[in-house]
């Protein structure tokens, strides 16, 4: 029996302080399935995942946003987040007052004996053991920085992550690790036909299709949805003739 759509965005408007980004946008994500993001700076990329969170700058002036069968588009985040959405920010904000441990305690949503034992278990993993007596990203370096994501989403245990440019500002020695973290997130440890767990990826430079595997691509462009396939051949395509291709197909 095929498992019904998990995320499914109908002609989405979105305007960001009075201005229109998103233009009548359609995607769907089912469940277990990884998909990838590309597109030219200011395209409409981060906008996209931040509307799907329900950020409220992002306001929704058309179509709508539906999320295990549930109609989420005026849901607070808040809500979206118990339902089963997580998001990794590119420039994620320090959050002085509030040490890591508690949040990924919060993030796990648990106050049993074994909690400790997990938050101990999941820092260690990502390499942030001596990070959870600290301020969440304070002083942090773009790699500790994404580690500090990834394990709260570890401890959230979404079933759809957004992923905004998680190879940003992360170096060579931290991004295998980055790669393994989001593989875990996803679930893709377990077999294929167990899969449940979703991702949305944006990257702009695909560095992150080297350690975590996409099953579909798409380029978003001028606030659209243009094209979709085989990422990595998309990403050939990109290298090879960049996103002014993108531009000149919006316009046919």
């Amino acid at each position: 029996m095929e498992k019904a759509v998990l995320l499914e965005i109908s002609n989405l408007t979105v305007t960001v302080d009075g201005r229109e980004i998103l233009h009548s946008l359609n995607l769907a994500v089912n469940p277990g399935e990884t998909a990838v993001i590309f597109g030219p700076n200011g395209g409409g990329k981060t906008t996209l995942l931040m509307t799907i969170m329900g950020f409220p700058r992002y306001r929704v002036t058309g179509g709508s946003i539906t999320f295990k069968g549930q109609d989420i588009t005026n849901m607070p985040v808040d809500e979206r987040a118990r339902l089963g959405i997580g998001i990794s920010f590119q420039r994620p904000p320090v959050v002085r007052g509030v040490k890591m441990h508690d949040m990924v305690l919060a993030c796990l949503r648990r106050d049993d004996k074994e909690a400790e034992e997990l938050v101990t278990a999941l820092a260690e993993k990502s390499h942030m053991t001596n990070f959870l007596g600290r301020n969440i990203n304070a002083g942090f370096s773009g790699g500790e920085t994404k580690r500090s994501e990834m394990l709260q989403l570890l401890a959230q245990g979404p079933d759809l992550a957004l992923l905004d440019e998680p190879e940003s500002g992360v170096d060579l020695e931290n991004i295998s690790l980055i790669g393994q973290l989001i593989n875990e997130v996803l679930g893709k440890t377990h077999p294929i036909r167990e899969r449940s767990r979703s991702g949305l990826i944006i990257s702009h430079t695909g560095h992150i299709l080297d350690y975590v595997n996409a099953r579909t691509g798409y380029v978003l462009c001028g606030g659209q949805i243009i094209c979709d396939g085989d990422p990595h051949d998309m990403l050939n395509t990109i290298k090879a003739k960049g996103y002014q291709e993108c531009v000149v197909c919006l316009k046919k």
